[in-house]
């Protein structure tokens, strides 16, 4: 069975309904034909129950995503395009790397470690409502999404010689390191990564404090940085209060990306049969039996209401807002992060 969370608040404004919802395999068979071969491919091959080298998984996610880009606008990025950089016309050729120019028919000048300085700070929700759907057979979720996609740009970080560093937080601040290179730094992080993957330390009724949470990261975080976020967004706190966390972020001078993991087809688009279910909220254990018929018209109209504030809200701060919808492939992530360090570095 699949459970997953829908959030009831009383504001008329956002019915925050992430209940977790009751449904059969059978319900959401139509929704995995729309995941991608990479996706699909990492799912079959790895059983995250008892695979613990995330590095490998990070690293294997990475490079089928840059074999992808060689059939995109991207063509020219090669697997070694972390230590190189496209050469610009009328600089030296002194560090042109000729061998690579042989293989892709493009300039690239070799990039020293000294020439890299972008900080980048990974922040993920790690509350209860991030284990949607809540499945504990397969297991494929919001959390465990976040985490093979934040593995995977640590692993992009690590090779263009970017220090990283990593947040957690649910109700407080569960893990915060500073950004840093090291080689041993960076297996710390993988570690704590991998056992998000671990169902054993998967808990409910985790609530969430997003607000406060990114204020005390923002504080934190004492080097301008590249602010990458994943959350789902539902926390009981005020719209206001979050809206004044993200603007903190950017008063800090900090440059913010923010990825909203959703199922959209379950949280946006509400595609549940005609029949009653059980909705179970998994950050406070409260539970409703509901037809998702009489509600699907009004849920849908106050989540969209919500999510559009937020994505406006992110707009007027200048901050990235990136839908990453859990069934579909990494690119959606990696793509947009590539986009935005470009215009970075």
């Amino acid at each position: 069975m699949f459970f997953a969370v829908i959030h009831s608040r009383d504001k008329p404004a956002c019915l925050s309904i992430f209940l977790a919802i009751n449904i059969t395999l059978s319900s959401v068979k139509n929704r995995s034909t729309t995941k991608k071969n990479s996706l699909k491919q990492i799912l079959e091959i790895h059983d995250f129950k008892e695979f613990k080298q995330l590095d490998i998984l990070a690293k294997q996610v990475v490079e089928g995503f840059i074999t992808g880009l060689h059939k995109s606008p991207f063509h020219g990025f090669s697997v070694e395009f972390a230590e190189h950089r496209l050469y610009n016309k009328g600089e030296s050729t002194r560090h042109v790397d000729w061998k690579l120019f042989a293989r892709t028919d493009k300039l690239f000048v070799k990039r020293y470690e000294e020439e890299t300085n972008l900080r980048s700070q990974i922040v993920m929700d790690c509350s209860s409502s991030m284990l949607f759907p809540y499945d504990k057979k397969h297991g494929w979720n919001k959390l465990r999404f976040s985490v093979v996609n934040a593995a995977a740009l640590m692993y992009m970080l690590n090779k263009q010689r970017d220090a990283v560093g990593l947040s957690l937080f649910a109700e407080d601040i569960e893990l915060h390191t500073d950004a840093k290179l090291s080689m041993t730094h960076t297996k710390r992080l993988y570690a704590k990564l991998s056992e998000l993957l671990d169902k054993n330390n998967h808990k409910q009724n985790k609530q969430t404090s997003i607000a406060s949470n990114l204020h005390k990261i923002a504080a934190q975080i004492h080097k301008r940085s590249f602010v990458i976020i994943f959350s789902d967004f539902i926390s009981e706190q005020n719209s206001d209060d979050l809206f004044s966390a993200l603007q903190h972020l950017r008063h800090n001078k900090h440059e913010v990306i923010i990825f909203h993991v959703i199922d959209k087809s379950l949280e946006l688009k509400f595609e549940l049969s005609n029949r009653p279910h059980k909705f179970v909220d998994l950050e406070t254990g409260k539970t409703i039996k509901i037809n998702p018929n009489e509600i699907r018209d009004l849920y849908k109209q106050r989540t969209s209401n919500l999510f559009d504030e937020l994505k406006l809200k992110a707009a007027q701060y200048k901050i990235d807002f990136v839908e990453a919808d859990i069934n579909k492939d990494f690119a959606n992530v990696l793509v947009p992060y590539l986009i935005k360090r470009q215009k970075l570095y």
